[in-house]
């Protein structure tokens, strides 16, 4: 290290004042970041399933986008993850956004053309926004110590509330705003994603200095060369490795289980004659259900424990498929029960499955480990709405969610096993 960077650090470890300062700051950067990306991720989520219904002229691909999205953004979680430990969650996080941006463009454009093929080569673009949301929770981890890390996690995730509720709400506004233009009406929450990920991008490229993941790596190795070298490596390590198993199940199982159900749920409500402002309410309740909580279950998972919300995870999805599945298809009231407990099983598994892979790595190799994982529970997104589409079209969607919320059953013994030989909360 150069003495000016080496000055930088010890200034940050003899002053936790000056790094608590830093933390805040970040926080405050990547959750602003989040109120756009979060605006941004709701048109797919919402109308996407609608678009390919309407171009395809069958429900059977209906879970194409949802799959072809959220595999976008597998692929782009890896690259984030990649590009964040090289060049800093900076450089990283404002890329992906700016591309997700991209994607939303090129939807329009294929809404306008009636093009498939450029509709789906669009949406594995506009994954990249999706992966960026997603991985950006990460960024507030990286200054926090364990105590703090799930409410890290969930400061940043609970401002996405804030855009990822009012999109689906201004579904309807942003269809009219379109046909005013001479776009197809579906293709307008895609323009206020477009919008929506390009300012989250510019907000990370310009605010985020000195960059967290950059602090922390220069924090780690000051410590490596001046500190006592820690004679219970091995067991951390090994601790570690089951730690990231864990982690990245309990998010792979919940993602599958939720974006299988919220993909079909607005074609299954149109079928049954609820109009678009009401599919926008519905979808609006769960996307607020995934992020509202999120102070509170941040807070849980550190003070009562990552296992305890893990399980919690898997019986509130459990839950939240039985009332889908079993609630009569013209009750609005109980479709956004069912669909909120959706979201809130989802932010129970997210928050205590992150905070065990943060727990798990350390800053030389936790973006690219985080950028890894993600892709993982980005494929298992891809999985549950490529098949979600095709089970509710040879079976139903009460069939879908039972299977869903009896899938997510499989936490509990995985957290059985995960406490065997360990001791933690």
């Amino acid at each position: 290290m150069s003495g000016k960077p080496q000055d930088s650090i010890e200034s940050y470890i003899d002053s936790p004042e000056k790094l608590k300062s830093l933390y805040k700051r970040v926080l405050f950067v990547v959750s602003l970041s989040q109120i756009f990306g979060g605006a941004g991720l709701a048109a797919g989520v919402t109308v996407g399933a609608l678009m390919a219904q309407q171009m395809l002229g069958t429900d059977a691909y209906a879970g194409v986008p949802a799959a072809l999205f959220t595999l976008g953004s597998a692929g782009a979680a890896l690259i984030v993850g990649k590009v964040s430990q090289r060049y800093g969650r900076r450089t990283g996080l404002s890329t992906g956004f700016i591309i997700g941006g991209l994607g939303a463009i090129g939807v329009v454009i294929a809404a306008m053309m009636n093009s498939v093929i450029l509709l789906f080569a669009s949406l594995l673009i506009y994954g990249a926004g999706t992966a960026t949301n997603l991985q950006a929770r990460y960024a507030g981890t990286d200054l926090a110590n364990k105590k703090q890390r799930a409410t890290a996690i969930s400061t940043t995730m609970v401002m996405t509330t804030f855009g990822a509720v009012a999109g689906p709400n201004l579904v309807e506004v942003m269809g009219e705003f379109a046909s005013l233009i001479g776009v197809p009406s579906l293709a307008g929450p895609f323009i206020l994603s477009a919008t929506a990920f390009i300012l989250a991008g510019l907000i990370l490229f310009i605010m985020l200095r000195p960059d967290p993941l950059d602090i922390a790596n220069r924090i780690a190795a000051y410590k490596q060369e001046y500190e006592p070298v820690n004679q219970t490596d091995s067991v951390d390590k090994a601790i570690n490795r089951r730690g990231l198993m864990v982690g990245a199940t309990v998010m792979v199982l919940t993602q599958i289980v939720m974006v299988a159900i919220m993909t079909m749920t607005p074609v299954h409500m149109k079928h049954h004659g609820h109009d678009l402002a009401e599919v926008g309410i519905v979808i609006g309740f769960h996307i607020g259900a995934m992020y509202l909580p999120s102070l509170i279950t941040g807070v849980l998972v550190d003070k009562v424990g990552r296992t305890a919300m893990s399980i919690a995870s898997g019986i509130t999805l459990l839950l939240a498929g039985l009332l889908a599945a079993f609630a009569p298809s013209d009750s609005m009231i109980l479709l956004v029960i069912a669909l909120s407990l959706l979201g809130l099983g989802w932010n129970f598994g997210l928050i205590s499955g992150t905070a065990q892979i943060v727990d798990s790595t350390e800053p030389s190799t936790r973006a690219k480990t985080q950028g890894t994982l993600d892709v993982f529970i980005a494929l298992a997104g891809a999985s549950g709405g490529a098949l979600s589409g095709m089970v509710v079209a040879n079976t139903s969607y009460a069939t879908l969610s039972l299977s869903g919320g009896l899938l997510s059953l499989v936490l509990i013994p995985i957290i059985i096993w995960s406490r065997r030989g360990r001791v933690i909360k």
